[in-house]
């Protein structure tokens, strides 16, 4: 696993209060991992100081799987 994807399940399972173990590529982080709204802005807002990064937020906010917001983090990186 790489260092990107370790880090992103760590912010989301803070962020989500959920266990990184049920984490997969594809889990969707509203249908599968029950993020709400709110908690949809608090991921970008976490990423963005976990990586150091600045994430547009319409572009972040399509971003609807654990799998993919890895591959969006590391092209910022």
């Amino acid at each position: 696993m790489s260092d990107v994807e370790t880090r992103v399940k760590e912010v989301v399972a803070r962020t989500l209060k959920i266990d990184t173990g049920i984490m997969k590529p594809e889990s969707r982080f509203v249908e599968d991992l029950g993020a709400e709204s709110i908690q949809s802005v608090e991921l970008v807002a976490a990423f963005e100081e976990e990586f150091d990064i600045e994430m547009d937020d319409e572009e972040a906010l399509d971003v609807k799987t654990v799998g993919k917001a890895v591959e969006f983090i590391a092209k910022l990186l």
